[in-house]
C-alpha cells in the first residue's frame, strides 16, 4: 500500500469518527469534504490541507492542532506551547467560533511581532478584513465589545440623546 508519511493521522481520524458514532458519509456531510477524499485520508493515501483538517476537527469536536501535529503541519516539540495555547482557546466554551478565530489571529499577530512566527498562517484562515484589522489596532472586533472608530460601518452606533 503506497501511503504517505502522515503519521498515524488516518487511523486517528477513523478512531475519532467512530467514537463520535459517525459514518464516513455523515462526516463528509458535516465537513463539506467529499466522502472519497475522507476515505483516502483515513487510509493514508492523501495528505489533507490545514483547512480540511480544521473542518474535520470542528465536525468531530476535537482539537485542530492535534490533527495538525499528526499530519506533520506542526512540529510537536518545537510548537508545544503554541499548540497548547491554541487548544485552550479553541476549547473555551464561553467563546463562540468567531471570537475564537479572532483571538487566534491576534495571538498569531503578537507572536510574529515578537519574532516567534510559527508558520501557522494556513491554520487559522482569515474570516474577513475586520479580524486582520483588529489584530493591528483597526476596526472593532465583533462579539468582543464595541470599539468606536469614527465613520466605521462596524455596526449601529449609540448617540447621546
Amino acid at each position: 500500500m503506497a501511503s504517505l508519511n502522515v503519521g498515524n493521522l488516518g487511523e486517528y481520524l477513523r478512531e475519532q469518527r467512530r467514537n463520535a458514532q459517525l459514518s464516513l458519509r455523515q462526516l463528509a456531510d458535516a465537513t463539506g469534504v467529499s466522502n472519497p477524499y475522507l476515505s483516502q485520508i483515513e487510509r493514508g493515501l492523501r495528505k489533507p490541507s490545514a483547512e480540511v483538517l480544521q473542518q474535520v476537527a470542528k465536525a468531530l469536536r476535537i482539537s485542530a492542532e492535534t490533527l495538525y501535529v499528526r499530519a506533520g503541519i506542526l512540529d510537536a516539540e518545537r510548537d508545544r506551547d503554541d499548540v497548547e495555547t491554541r487548544a485552550v482557546i479553541l476549547a473555551d466554551p464561553s467563546l463562540n467560533e468567531r471570537q475564537k478565530q479572532v483571538l487566534l489571529q491576534i495571538y498569531e499577530s503578537f507572536r510574529k511581532e515578537n519574532g516567534f512566527g510559527t508558520g501557522a498562517d494556513d491554520e487559522v484562515p482569515a474570516q474577513d478584513a475586520t479580524a486582520g484589522d483588529a489584530a493591528e489596532g483597526g476596526a472593532s472586533i465583533p462579539g468582543l465589545g464595541p470599539r468606536t472608530t469614527g465613520g466605521s460601518d462596524a455596526g449601529p452606533q449609540q448617540t447621546a440623546g
